[in-house]
Order: C-alpha cells, then structure tokens, then sequence
C-alpha cells in the first residue's frame, strides 16, 4: 500500500525570541519528527507543523489563531504528492492564560482543539465557556492546593500573597480568598497586585507593607518579569528574612538566579512544571542548521544563530563596523548557550506530551471500524469530511503513557492528571545557583491529593517561621481578635472543669461527670473524693472520742458489776441501771457506721442502729423517772397499790415496747425508701463527696421525732420530780442528763441541715457522742465517785440519812 501524507498544522507562540522558547518551538518540531518515524502511531500519516510567534502581544496571538481556522475547504482531496492546503487538526499554546483565553473563547465556536502547555487559569476548566480546550499543566485550582499542602506541612498559618495584574494572577487571588482559610492552611496577611507596568510608585507602596508584616512567607504568582522589578525593589529597601514560595510562572526563572538577587531568594521553594525525559532531543537541536529557504522556521532559525554566535546573515558590504559573517556551519557544541541543556526540561516535557496527546486522538480516530464507530449509526469519521468536533471526542477519550513513565489523560474539563515537582534554589559557594527537585504533589483517585517532601534535601534562607499567633498549647483555646483574620487569636485558659489536649483547640470540653480538669487543664483526673475518713484528722478524733465512750461504759458495767450488791448499785434499779449502760455503749458504737466510705449496708445500719440505740437508751431513762415516781407516790399511805405496776417485769415490757416501735419505724423507714450513698458533685465541683441519703425525709423526721418524744417526756418527768425528798432524788439527775440531751440534739439540726457532705455526718456523731457522754457522766459519774472515792458512803445507813442516790 502506497504511504499517504497528511500534514497537520501545529501553532505554538511565545512572548518574544528567546532561547528558551526556541527550544519550546523545536521540542514541538522534534515530537512531530518522532512520531513521524514511530512505524505503529500513524503509519502511512505524515504530520506537519506551522510556527507562529505571537511577538508578546495578544492581538497577533489571537489573529494568529484566527487565521488558522478560517478559510477551510469543505473537503480535502488527497493528491499523491500531498499538494494543496492540508487542514488545521489542532493547535498547540498559548503559553499566557490571558492570550489562551482570547484565542479559545473563539477557536471554541468551531471546536478547533487547543491544547496549551503553560496556561494554568482555573477559568480555562470552565466546558460550557472553552468546549475545546485541553492542557497537558495542571490548572491553578490544583496548584493553589498544591501550595496550601506546602503551608500546612511547614505549619506556615500567615501568608502574604502577591499576584499578576491579569487572568492567572486575579483567578489564583479569588482562588486562595475562597480556598486558603477553610481548609485551615492559614490566612493571608495581605494580598497585593503586582503592577502590569510595574510603577516604581506602586512597588515602593508594596515592598514597605511587606517589611511591616509579620508574615515572613510570600507567595508571588506572576511572571518573570514582574518578579525583575519587585526584587530590584526588594534590593533597594534591603528586605531580607522572607521565605518566598515561587508559582511556576517563574520558579525555574534564571535571570533571577544572579549574585545581587540571590541573598534575598536563596531557599526559595516553588511549584515547578514536572521535569521529564525526552531522549534523543539533545541530537535533534544539534542538527538544525540555518537554511536558504524564505518562511517562518527559517526565519527562527537564523535570528538564534546570529543571537548565539554574535554574527549576522547579510551581504558583506552591509555589515557594520565589528560584524561578522554568518557562515551556517558554526559548531553549536562549542556555543555558550542554555538552548542545548536537557537536564531539566519542563516545559518542553508538557508541550512533548501535548504534541503526542493530539498524535494519538488521530491515530485513534483513524483506527476508527466503519460500523463500531462513536457517532451516529456507528459511523466513522470521514477523513475527507473531517469535522473538528469528531477530532474533539478522540482527543478528550486519549490515554497514553509517555517513555518517562508519565500518564497523559483528560478529565472532563480538559485537564491532565495533575503532578507537579517542588525545587529549593540552593546557593552554592562558588556563586551558582542549584535547583535541585525536593518533592512532588500529586493527585490520584485512589489516594486524591498527595504530597512528598524530603525536608533533609531543603537549604532554607533561614529558619522559616510565620504565624499571626502562636499556636496555643493544650489547656487552652483559641478566641479570635475582634476585627482580625482567624489566624490572629489569643489564647484563653480554659475553665474549671474542662479541658483541651490539642494545640490550637477552637473549644474547651467538659470533663466526665467522675472527672475534673488537671491544674494544667490538658486532661481530665479522677475528682478527689471526700467523705469522714478514717485517717482525717477529724475522723481519728471522733472514732477516739467513740472508742474512750465504749471503754468508759465497759469501765462503769464492770463496777456496777463489781459492786452490784452495794446500796449504791441495788437503790439505782441496778437492771436498768445495766440495760442503760449496754444501750450507752450501743450509742457510742453506732457512731463508727458514721465514719468511712458509705456503702448500702452503712447507709442502712447507721440511723436504724442509732434510733433503736438512743430509743432503747431514753426508754430505760424514761422508765427509771418513772419508777421514782412512783416509789415516792408508795411511800404515802395508800400508794402501795401503784408499785404493782412498775415491777421487773413491767419496766422490761415497757422498755421492749418503746424500743420495738423505734425498729417498727426503721424497718418502714428502710423497706419503703432505704437510705443509700451518694456521689455528691453540688457542694465541691472538683470533689465527689460520698454521703448517705436519707431516702425519705419523713422517715428521718419521725426516727428523730420519737427520739426527741420520749427525751422530752423523759425530761419534764424528771423535772417534775426534782422537788420529791432526797431520799428519791435521782430524777436531780435525769433532769440534768436530759436538759444536756436535748440541748444537744436541739442544737443538732441547724447545725446538720447547713452542714456540707462529710461534716454533715461529723455533727451527728459529735451531736451522739455528746448526748452519750452527757448522759454517761450524769447519770453514773456521781455514783462512780461514791463507790471508788468515797466508800464509807456506799451504806445503807449513809444513804437513807443523807437522801441521795447519788
């Protein structure tokens, strides 16, 4: 089969003659060459070019671009020597968003395919405005991300941003505006635009706000030229200290790379375009050779040669004093020139990829099946009718892996597989400058946006360090500045009780309900918990004074004992006597269920063994006044029939009986609404104070109330009986036993009722201990005195003639 060749025009424009864009313009020229000779990607297809500068200005660009696309032919009829105008099949640049835009906003109408390798605006993702652009660089949107990954990373919260007065610098200020603060990377303390005219006024204004700021990190998104000016600036204020975060715009720049600026943007880190391999480039530029032929290639070509070797294509009589000849055959590996260094290509790699991308649409749609097509009834594109809108769909499905091991695909906003390298610019002593590749950022569907810095590899300018505030320890929150970014806050303490174990935590959390807040408020402790223990101070004191209580009861039985068949013990109704000094000795002990942890069973115990103990104690009081009574009522004439009441036996019913009505009431008391402990946070909130409940407050009332009706009743007996003949004046001291018991108890309740947690249980022991001890002394400290001090009074005789009992 005879070979076909089609051309295919290809455009790429670039500011003004440079070497760099030269060698942009050849890297095209190369990829065409190499598909040309790739046997399996368009075999028998020629591909052809076009090169168009744009001459730095947007009317030439986009005319450029116009011109392209206007004057097609409806069909192309294939001659065998490929004559006649081939057709336009897409476009490769521009390299300036602002210019790209204008020339896509047309070339979409017809769905003339652009594919742009350095136009990063977000706007240009926009299908519904540019329906046929494509790029092989990642927009700005992934490359504001990209940059706000980097903040993070360092911990960089107060940033200043500086942008170009056009579509890429504007779009990346809205973008940061809107992006920056919510994804917590920090706030921007200041924004300027760098002026396209770059007017010295205007620089002055933007370099004096600089080094008034506190940010020490600035992030420039412009061009190359923009950044000349600012640092002439920069030099002339002599603003040092500044971590500067380049976009890709001009982040491998080398006319910034010299020994004046150089102090100030040594450390630099940026964004740069991914550098990739293109094996056999090197060879291809050493081959181009100035020729004789009149177009615009050629024109390229000879304007390069005389820029590398200082001579001029012109007849000799017209060179000017110093001038030399332009042979043609001047050697280019022995020229000083950066057009031959491949070490580090970027965007000749995106515009090698763009080429390919546009390679492989064609290649794809030529391999198109009549019947298994994409279009309508499953057709094919017609290659002698071939629509820019059916080249479109080939190109927008491509998918292809470069030699460097790169992806290239697009989304469905025309945008490839976002990847972009992160260099520092190192200072070398001998005054070179070294961009060295330190990470990279990425974006993948499985992992999304992923970043990889090797911090060890980074040369800083200074240790870089730029916040609004410091970052607040843990124990604190933060609470913004009224009327400043959120990156500018103070730091209040946290309260009482809660806690934060973050730095820069926005809210202080409250501690488990068991819990409290350590006196650095980072976490939450166990609360102390309080209750009358025994190894307080107060708690030894009161279970001593119970134990001295116990043994002195102990002390009074074993003489009462010892002595019971002595007047003294047998006139004092010795049987009760004993009863009241067990149920003085259950008083003393029942004070110790008042100490310690409360558990259900203490809780319980300690009011029903106090009620019943104190019951059975006033019983035996009230049931001796009595007895006196009624003696004294026997010993008239006639009063011998009341004695019959009071017998042995009657006074035990009578105790029994008062005292199983105190257990009737416990026991309703507890079965009803038992009392139990209590975890008590109201009084302290640091403290858990372990108290009893009372359960029902009735129940309390009426165990003390019965206590306090036969106290009383016992009381006004005996006061009554005060006046009888000495012979029978024990009621003396009932009356004083019970004055002190009710004064006691009376006291007892303001007393409880305002006193908090575990003093609440120490006034009611204090309040049984000094009942106790009251009636112990009395009652039995009188008597005691007669039998161990003064025996001689412990007769019948001394008794009956002194009148005392006592």
């Amino acid at each position: 089969m005879k070979s076909t060749d089609l051309e295919t025009w290809f455009w790429v424009g670039y500011l003004r003659f440079d070497t760099l864009g030269f060698r942009h313009a050849m890297t095209m020229a190369f990829a065409i060459h190499e598909i040309n000779k790739t046997p399996n990607l368009l075999p028998n297809v020629t591909l052809g070019y076009s090169l168009h500068d744009n001459c730095g200005a947007l009317v030439v660009g986009f005319s450029g671009g116009l011109s392209l696309v206007s004057g097609r032919e409806e069909q192309y009829v294939f001659e065998e020597n490929c004559s006649g105008t081939p057709p336009v099949l897409g476009i490769v640049g521009d390299s300036a968003s602002t210019y790209t835009i204008a020339t896509s906003n047309v070339l979409g109408l017809y769905k003339m395919p652009i594919v742009s390798y350095f136009s990063t605006c977000s706007c240009l993702s926009d299908r519904q405005r540019f329906p046929s652009f494509f790029r092989t660089i990642p927009s700005d949107t992934f490359q504001v991300r990209a940059m706000i990954q980097i903040l993070k990373h360092f911990g960089w919260t107060w940033v200043g941003l500086l942008v170009s007065d056009d579509d890429y610098g504007l779009h990346v200020a809205r973008s940061f505006r809107s992006v920056l603060t919510p994804s917590g990377g920090g706030c921007l303390a200041y924004l300027k635009v760098l002026p396209w005219d770059s007017d010295p006024a205007e620089l002055e204004k933007i370099v004096d706000e600089m080094k008034k700021s506190t940010a020490r990190v600035v992030m420039v998104f412009a061009h190359e030229f923009h950044m000349i000016h600012l640092m002439e600036e920069i030099l002339r204020q002599n603003v040092t200290d500044l971590q500067w975060i380049a976009s890709e715009a001009w982040t491998a720049s080398t006319v910034l790379q010299t020994p004046e600026f150089m102090p100030f943007l040594r450390g630099t880190l940026g964004i740069a375009i991914r550098r990739g391999e293109i094996p056999g480039l090197r060879e291809f530029l050493l081959q181009i050779r100035p020729d004789h032929n009149d177009n615009d290639q050629t024109n390229m070509v000879r304007q390069f040669w005389e820029f590398t070797f200082g001579c001029k294509f012109a007849p000799t009589s017209q060179l000017k004093s110093g001038e030399t000849l332009c042979t043609g055959e001047e050697d280019l590996r022995k020229a000083k020139t950066e057009f031959l260094d491949v070490s580090n290509l970027r965007p000749e790699y995106n515009i090698y990829k763009a080429v390919y991308a546009l390679a492989y649409a064609f290649d794809n749609m030529l391999r198109c099946v009549p019947g298994r097509g994409p279009f309508s009834g499953h057709s094919c594109a017609n290659l002698q009718r071939l629509e820019p809108w059916q080249y479109l769909h080939y190109l927008q499905n491509v998918n292809f892996t470069t030699p460097y091991g790169d992806q290239v695909s697009f989304d469905e906003n025309g945008d490839a597989l976002p990847i972009y390298d992160i260099i520092n610019w190192l200072w070398l002593p001998d005054g070179r400058t070294k961009v060295q590749t330190v990470g990279e950022v990425k974006r993948s569907d499985s992992k999304g946006d992923e970043l990889k810095i090797d911090e060890d590899k980074i040369f800083w300018n200074f240790p870089p360090r730029s916040v609004c505030s410091e970052s607040c320890p843990a124990g604190t929150r933060m609470a913004r500045k009224k009327g400043e970014p959120l990156c500018c806050f103070d730091c209040i303490p946290c309260s009482d009780g809660k806690i934060s174990n973050q730095t820069d935590s926005m809210e202080c959390t409250s501690c488990p309900e068991d819990f409290w807040s350590s006196p650095k408020h980072d976490h939450c402790v166990p609360k102390k918990t309080e209750f009358l223990s025994y190894h307080e101070p107060l708690g030894i004191c009161l279970t001593a004074a119970s134990l001295l209580g116990t043994f002195l009861c102990a002390f009074v039985l074993g003489i009462f004992t010892y002595h019971r068949r002595t007047p003294m013990v047998r006139a004092n109704n010795s049987e009760l006597s004993f009863l009241l000094l067990v149920a003085l000795k259950l008083c003393f002990l029942c004070s110790l269920l008042f100490i310690g942890r409360p558990r259900l069973w203490t809780c319980q115990l300690r009011h029903a063994a106090f009620g019943i103990s104190f019951v059975l104690c006033v019983s035996c009081i009230l049931v001796k006044t009595m007895v006196v009574i009624a003696v004294f009522k026997a010993s008239k004439p006639g009063g011998g029939a009341v004695l019959k009441w009071f017998g042995a036996m009657q006074q035990r019913g009578t105790v029994l009986l008062l005292t199983s009505i105190q257990a009737a009431i416990c026991t309703v008391w507890i079965v009803s609404s038992s009392p139990a402990p209590h975890k008590n946070t109201q009084y302290h909130a640091d403290k858990i104070v372990y108290e009893c409940v009372v359960g029902s407050t009735v129940g309390f009332a009426v165990l003390l109330g019965y206590i306090g009706l036969l106290a009383t009743l016992s009381f006004l007996l005996a006061f009554l009986a005060r006046n009888l003949p000495d012979n029978f004046n024990e009621a003396k001291l009932i009356t004083f036993s019970m004055l002190i018991f009710c004064a006691v108890w009376v006291a007892f309740v303001p007393a409880y009722v305002n006193s908090p947690g575990k003093y609440a249980d120490a006034v009611e022991v204090f309040a049984i201990l000094a009942s106790s001890f009251g009636i112990l002394v009395a009652l039995f400290g009188p008597k005691c005195y007669i039998i161990l001090l003064r025996p001689e009074r412990n007769t019948k005789k001394a008794i009956m003639s002194r009148g005392t009992f006592n």
